[in-house]
């Protein structure tokens, strides 16, 4: 084996430049691998989390837009009826027994927490203008249970709106377009056209700019009373469950409970999950590509080696090595070239991802962030260096077989 290994080792040598030029193909296809995973990846977590964390796992609500049966189809069930110009009942957004619903689920044993809600649309009054937003009444305590509010806190604290009755918490995005800040007072005006002055506490940033821009919370009794209503309305609960990868099978079950709708998350970020599934076809295509294509430039480079080295291996095998020995030699010569090239292409793979983590990005108003996000995560460089291997393996072995296959009488008579 020693002597194998010596014999591949001076065929490496007495051609460096196409042995480096093998090299550097598995050297870019690892490098851009694990750079393009660790960009796509790093971009597919940041958007994942920060969806997760500004939507409930469990969102339960009175579906008012759902079709119901009409009186005429209760009444003659069996017969044809035709309703031209049938006008929508009035009906409020109210979750009946709501408290009474949400201590039920809490007590659910794969329930982590439970936040019931308020919600309305409102107008925040800037001047003139009338900026559409959107106000949620909650225990911000519960609130942040589930969501974790004070990490995304900017100015003020969430305990501040437990003291102040008329107080509100407001998106960045809103303080920047109302030109307000802590402390401040704005006027919002509910779709039925109720106004109320509330006092600015905090200032919280989610990161995304269809939230930061539109959404406010404040106390649930002081959304009540602005939409002048009782105080056991409640238009929403919002549930987190241990694991949220059961929410599509526990939805149902609360639903058929509780009377009301109750949707999962990956129902309601059905488009987002779409496309985190797109970009990793995308991506892991193009970077398994690259790999092939460095197979292919080290067969070659092999295939050509063993032209030229027909009548070194026809001694060889007169000399009495083996059509196993020769595969062997061919073999190590392409496990060689495939582990340096993975070392080397994990290394450039590692300064790429490292220096687009540290380029700028602006975000602009709908995305939060100041550089790229990447994924450093240890499994795809562990990947990049296996699956080099094994293509630089796989390429190597059809060149070697032929070898090993060469009949050394008829390469010393010439033919």
């Amino acid at each position: 084996m020693k002597l194998v290994v010596e014999i591949a080792k001076t065929h490496l040598l007495a051609k460096p430049k196409q042995t480096v030029v093998a090299m550097l193909g598995v050297t870019f296809g690892i490098g851009m691998f694990i750079a393009l995973v660790s960009l796509m990846t790093g971009l597919n977590d940041f958007t994942e989390e920060v969806t997760m964390t500004s939507s409930p796992d469990i969102h339960i609500y009175n579906d008012i837009t759902e079709n119901r049966p009409s009186i005429l189809d209760q009444v003659n069930q069996t017969g044809l009826n035709i309703v031209h110009h049938q006008k929508p009942k009035k009906e409020t957004a109210r979750l009946r027994n709501a408290l009474q619903i949400a201590e039920m689920i809490r007590r659910d044993p794969r329930v982590l927490g439970v936040a019931p809600t308020l919600s309305s649309q409102v107008f925040y009054n800037y001047g003139p203008l009338e900026l559409p937003g959107s106000i949620a009444g909650v225990d911000i305590i519960e609130e942040d249970k589930l969501f974790d509010l004070r990490s995304k806190m900017k100015a003020g604290r969430i305990e501040d709106l437990l003291a102040n009755n008329d107080g509100i918490i407001i998106g960045t995005g809103i303080a920047r377009k109302m030109n307000v800040k802590l402390g401040d007072r704005i006027v919002i005006t509910t779709p039925q056209g109720h106004t109320m002055p509330l006092k600015i506490v905090g200032l919280f940033q989610i990161g995304i700019g269809t939230i930061d821009n539109v959404r406010s919370y404040a106390n649930i009794s002081t959304v009540q009373t602005i939409l002048q209503q009782d105080q056991t309305y409640i238009t929403d609960i919002n549930i987190k469950l241990f694991d949220l990868h059961q929410a599509k099978a526990i939805a149902p079950e609360f639903q058929a409970m509780v009377g009301y709708k109750a949707e999962d998350w990956e129902t309601a970020n059905s488009t987002f999950l779409t496309g985190v599934v797109i970009r990793n076809i995308i991506t892991y295509s193009v970077s398994i590509t690259l790999l092939i294509v460095a197979g292919f430039g080290i067969y070659n480079i092999l295939n050509m080696t063993i032209i030229n080295k027909m009548k070194d291996i026809a001694i060889l095998k007169a000399m009495g090595f083996s059509g196993s020995d020769v595969r062997q030699i061919f073999m190590i010569q392409s496990l060689v070239i495939g582990f340096i090239g993975s070392i080397a292409g994990l290394c450039i793979g590692y300064t790429l991802s490292y220096l687009i983590s540290q380029a700028p990005f602006d975000g602009g108003d709908m995305v939060s962030l100041d550089h790229f996000p990447v994924n450093f995560d240890t499994k795809y460089y562990i990947t990049g260096i296996v699956f080099g291997v094994l293509t630089t393996a796989f390429a190597g072995y059809m060149p070697s077989r032929k070898a090993a296959k060469i009949d050394p009488i008829e390469i010393i008579r010439g033919q």
